[in-house]
């Protein structure tokens, strides 16, 4: 299994064709493979999801992978590309989905704003609301070193305004005089915000652990410089928008890249320990503690991201106020 049939995206796991046999054979690796999972800072917890990967042979047709997700409880998915044979699967499902926009598309996208319009009015329009788009990630890794890189912001920006001209960028009227009452009020309702912005498909990119120059210890967290000349404006675009950076992390891979100071029971969630320590806080796993070095780099960033908690890096006296990341978006 390579990378690519392995990314992830908020609570989410790549299962192979070979997964789907049965549920026994899914639930065993959906637990054992602990891959790249995408990080949030939410409000409350969040339903799984698993990425639906179409890299393989004799595989499922999609209108059975969905009543899989459905038999299971699985909540969200994340498909590559806009694949029309698994949204027709997905209509009236009540499964939220996270959309990629391909790399090959990219280019014409950032340049055309006419070929943003139909990507979205071809993908998007045509299956809501029957399918429950939640993020559009235009590209996927890109950033810092694929050639593509250049064309993210652009298409990011074409994609929001076709989105927006579409009437997918809208509060729903209903909660507006629920809104008006709390302005009235003077109070601030993070329910509320997220009701408010249910019905906005939000437009977002992933990113790795590539984009660090910096990762340990967590607090050290910074982005590199390529990165760096990328992300900012990419930043304040989705501050602008109220949109998360997404980011792929991936504790195997960095324990299975032979670095001697990852064990496996560190990159798997299973150390009984303390087995880092950075000033007043601990980490237990990898995965705490590279979601920890991204919340580092957004601060050095200048990122809005003072409302954040730090996942695994906690103190006891955090234990009741820190929300678990694991498996989210994190949210800038």
């Amino acid at each position: 299994m390579n990378k690519q049939q392995c990314i992830s995206q908020t609570e989410i796991i790549h299962i192979s064709s070979s997964a789907m046999a049965t549920r026994k054979t899914f639930f065993m690796i959906l637990i054992a493979l602990l891959v790249s999972i995408l990080v949030a800072v939410p409000t409350r917890a969040q339903s799984i999801g698993v990425c639906y990967g179409m890299l393989g042979n004799d595989l499922p047709p999609p209108t059975a992978v969905v009543n899989l997700y459905r038999s299971n409880g699985i909540g969200r998915m994340r498909l590559y590309d806009p694949n029309q044979t698994a949204l027709r699967a997905l209509r009236n499902s009540n499964i939220q989905l996270i959309m990629d926009v391909p790399r090959t598309e990219l280019q014409s996208l950032a340049s055309n704003p006419s070929a943003a319009a139909n990507w979205v009015q071809a993908n998007v329009v045509a299956f809501w609301p029957s399918v429950s788009f939640r993020y559009i990630a235009v590209g996927n890794e890109l950033i810092p070193g694929d050639a593509a890189a250049q064309y993210v912001l652009p298409a990011m920006r074409n994609v929001q305004t076709a989105l927006s001209s579409a009437g997918l960028q809208v509060i729903n009227k209903n909660l507006v005089p629920c809104m008006i009452s709390v302005v009235v009020r003077l109070q601030f309702n993070c329910e509320l915000m997220k009701a408010l912005s249910q019905n906005q498909i939000k437009v977002s990119t992933a990113v790795d652990t590539g984009v660090l120059g910096q990762s340990f210890p967590p607090s050290n967290g910074a982005f590199s410089a390529a990165a760096q000349a990328y992300l900012a404006p990419i930043l304040q675009f989705l501050r602008g928008n109220n949109a998360p950076l997404l980011f792929n992390v991936y504790p195997y891979f960095s324990y299975k890249a032979d670095n001697p100071q990852i064990s496996l029971d560190y990159a798997l969630f299973t150390a009984n320990r303390r087995v880092v320590q950075d000033g007043q806080f601990g980490y237990q796993n990898l995965f705490d503690a590279q979601v920890d070095a991204v919340y580092a780099a957004l601060e050095k960033a200048r990122a809005n991201v003072s409302w954040c908690r730090r996942a695994g890096g906690r103190r006891p006296e955090d234990s009741q106020r820190v929300l678990t990341t694991r498996g989210r978006t994190t949210k800038i």
